[in-house]
């Protein structure tokens, strides 16, 4: 299949077409984490009654579902923007706004977090540096790196992957050993999977609105459909893959580590206010060697290789939208040398500084920049859902109704779930934020600037 042009869509080709499957595949591996349950595996263990299996695996399934719209929207609209484009050529250009406002909660505060937590991290690890110090290192060097081009982001994440992949091949192997001679904690192996005892639908489903935090950044993988050389298909297939690669390591970890957390009970009542979970139980399985290790390998990971990919992806996003005056014009500035959206960047490096000194004085700062991340990106997909299914079964009268109904109904159905089971506070900043943007929304109506897509009329000439 050839590469689709965004021409056919009324923009010029600006971004390089470097990124093979496997790049691709690299991306959104990088993007979710391999290890990112490390960093949140408390919080996850303690949601779901210690079902962190069970919560895992669901956050998988219904993804699976939302990858699969995607699947089929980047093919009808192979642009950068992700559910931005896709929602305002699928349903209609305001809604594809309010898509992009909500999933702009997602990616704008995505770095953020990554360098807050990555700098807590690192301070634990030398204090002599403060949080705010290792924010700036953090912030600094990956704006370089993402300043210099996609293939220099591509390469450096692929080496970064591969570091954190040993990490948790090392980790893999000494937990079953540890198991195996019985430094377990007593908890039933299939417990971390169902317990009879804690079940509940609306406890697991609400432990999976935050276990979906480590899955969030295989959709990413859409924002580089310019710069993509291997057709709409091949970012589809790439999307499917890497999410059900991570989900596998995902539950790998989670279920050893589970098996293996000294005080289960403990962690069942009080939480993890400190984080240090998965890293109690790698202690637990081979000493503190391990549980460096472990910790270390988190705190770059997020703050090095996950951050650099989501400063990748949320500079495209800043760019579709400003290329569509819905954002300032000046953010649609591509770098001639480099052929990246380099104000987007900048842009976005000076927004996540702020912010993670902001919430780095805060004491929930982490907690809150989580649970609005969540819920921007799971608003966002239902709206994928019904994009799908409004531009194939309303608009293009497909009879394809597993693909274009079927699927996105249930995905929308078990997201929709598990956002209703969300924690309260981030329901309610949520709203408050597509609130404000329905706000904007108005406000471009008022300035005679109504939103608009490049050869909207043109859509789809598949």
């Amino acid at each position: 299949m050839g590469t689709e042009q965004p021409t056919q869509f009324g923009y010029r080709q600006e971004l390089r077409r470097t990124l093979s499957f496997a790049d691709l595949l690299f991306y959104g591996l990088i993007f979710m984490v391999p290890i990112a349950p490390m960093g949140i595996f408390g919080s996850v263990y303690n949601s779901s009654g210690g079902m962190v299996v069970l919560a895992y695996l669901i956050g998988m399934v219904a993804l699976v579902f939302t990858a699969a719209s995607y699947a089929q929207m980047v093919k009808a609209f192979p642009l950068a923007g992700s559910v931005y484009n896709y929602a305002g050529r699928g349903i209609g250009a305001p809604v594809g706004f309010l898509a992009g406002w909500a999933v702009l909660l997602d990616y704008v505060l995505v770095p953020s977090l990554l360098y807050l937590v990555a700098s807590v991290a690192m301070h634990a690890s030398v204090p002599a540096i403060p949080v705010w110090g290792w924010l700036i290192v953090f912030v600094l060097l990956n704006t370089v790196i993402n300043y210099r081009g996609i293939r220099m982001t591509a390469t450096i994440t692929r080496v970064m992957l591969i570091g954190e992949l040993i990490v948790l091949a090392i980790f893999l192997v000494v937990a079953v050993q540890a198991l195996a001679s019985g430094r377990g904690n007593g908890v039933s192996a299939i417990a971390p999977l169902f317990n009879s005892d804690t079940f509940t639908w609306s406890l697991v489903f609400g432990a999976v609105s935050v276990a979906v935090l480590s899955f969030l950044g295989f959709d990413g993988i859409s924002m580089l459909a310019e710069e993509n050389n291997g057709g709409a298909q091949q970012i589809g297939r790439a999307m499917v893959a890497a999410l059900g690669l991570a989900g596998l390591l995902f539950i790998m970890q989670t279920w050893l580590a589970a098996l293996l957390v000294p005080n289960p009970d403990q962690l069942l009542a009080s939480g993890d206010p400190e984080g240090t979970a998965f890293y109690d139980a790698a202690r637990g399985a081979a000493g503190p060697w391990l549980a460096t290790l472990c910790a270390v390998a988190t705190a770059v990971a997020w703050g090095v290789a996950n951050s650099l990919v989501a400063q990748v992806a949320t500079s495209r996003l800043l760019f579709a939208m400003a290329r569509d005056r819905q954002l300032p014009a000046f953010l649609r500035k591509v770098s001639v040398r480099y052929g990246v959206p380099t104000n987007a960047i900048i842009l976005t490096a000076i927004v996540s500084l702020v912010i993670g000194l902001y919430m780095n004085f805060r004491s929930d700062g982490i907690e809150v920049l989580s649970s609005l991340i969540n819920f921007g990106a799971l608003t966002a997909f239902l709206v994928l859902h019904l994009a799908v299914i409004w531009h194939y079964v309303v608009r293009r009268r497909s009879r394809n109704f597993l693909v274009h109904l079927v699927m996105p109904a249930i995905g929308f159905a078990i997201l929709a779930y598990v956002v209703i089971n969300a924690n309260i506070a981030a329901q309610r900043l949520g709203f408050i934020w597509l609130g404000i943007g329905v706000i904007v929304l108005i406000g471009l109506y008022a300035a005679k600037r109504r939103p608009t897509l490049s050869g909207l009329s043109n859509e789809d000439p598949a």
